[in-house]
């Protein structure tokens, strides 16, 4: 009996030490700091030619819009273009004020309006202290101009990433020619609108139903010295997205004197011939106004937060064809 004993618990011995040895070792991570990616959970986003990563280095195309010819790429031009990462206007671009325009009654064009956060330049409407009175015109609500010091020239590619303001004042983007620069049958006026809105609609008027909506897009033709020189407007209106919910790229490409293309978030829209040829070099504009059509809504118009009174743009680039 005692024999049997000895082996039982010899048995058990063996058993136990053969179980777990002391190169076995349990890892137990109760509490990971990463998470393995799958196809349903990625960490990262990765960018498609229909998603594009903004990088800044090209134009904002959706694929296959590029309209760029073969053999050419896009350069950036640099004096024409700024991402609106400082704290304050670059004055070898940028100014805000146009002598012979402060503004379209009741709005007037202020500094005070212009500011920089979060890598964008800020126009923000409000109502004037004081009303003013200039020239006859009387003023009480204030905007803001942004003009560009160097001028555009045919042949570029115009975009800008912007968010509406929310009132009944304008969101704009767009460039007109100096008219006092040209002699003779260039003393004109061209004009190219890529983008106006407004946030809020007070008019009646039909063709105006829609001005809080997508991308209203016009060239103009005047004040021709000229009676040969045509005058007139052509343009296109596209009906997408409520202008103030978000950002949207406005672009066009001033392709030739005869021909502009405007783009909605890197997508072509309408192609557009101008009544008269745009062959005179014109400057940038970025602007909140008053419009006559629009009228100033009973309590003012400009009750709203700051956020809702403030245009936002992110950038403005501008882009030429080169060879490859």
């Amino acid at each position: 009996m005692m024999k049997l004993r000895l082996v039982v618990l010899l048995a058990l011995i063996l058993t136990v030490s053969c179980s777990k040895s002391e190169n076995d070792v349990e890892i137990i991570e109760e509490n990971p700091t990463e998470e393995i990616p799958t196809e349903e959970n990625p960490t990262e986003e990765n960018p498609t030619e229909e998603n594009p990563t903004d990088t800044g280095e090209a134009p904002t195309f959706i694929a296959g819009e590029d309209p760029k010819p073969d053999g050419k790429t896009w350069e950036k031009v640099a004096i024409l273009s700024d991402e609106f990462d400082g704290n304050s206007l670059d004055t070898d671009k940028w100014a805000s004020k146009v002598n012979s325009w402060v503004g379209r009654a009741p709005g007037i064009f202020k500094d005070e309006a212009i500011s920089f956060e979060n890598g964008n330049l800020l126009i923000t409407n409000y109502m004037l202290e004081a009303t003013e009175t200039i020239n006859g015109n009387t003023y009480t609500h204030g905007g803001g101009l942004i003009r560009s010091i160097n001028a555009a020239a045919p042949g570029m590619y115009f975009e800008c990433r912007m968010k509406a303001n929310k009132t009944f004042m304008s969101s704009t983007f767009w460039l007109i020619n100096t008219r006092n620069e040209g002699t003779g049958c260039d003393r004109r006026t061209t004009e190219l609108d890529i983008q106006e809105c407004v946030g809020e609609i007070t008019t009646s008027a039909n063709w105006a139903s829609t001005f809080n909506r997508g991308m209203h897009s016009n060239t103009h033709s005047r004040n021709a010295e000229c009676a040969e020189t045509k005058e007139g407007s052509k343009g296109n209106t596209t009906v997408a997205d409520i202008v103030y919910e978000d950002y949207h790229v406005y672009a066009a490409w001033w392709k030739s004197p005869t021909e502009i293309l405007f783009f909605l978030d890197g997508e072509l829209q309408k192609i557009v011939n101008p009544v008269e040829e745009f062959s005179l070099p014109m400057y940038y504009r970025l602007v909140t106004e008053t419009y006559d059509w629009n009228p100033v809504p009973t309590d003012g118009g400009l009750t709203g937060s700051f956020e809702n009174r403030t245009t936002k743009y992110d950038w403005v680039r501008t882009w030429k064809l080169i060879d490859n």
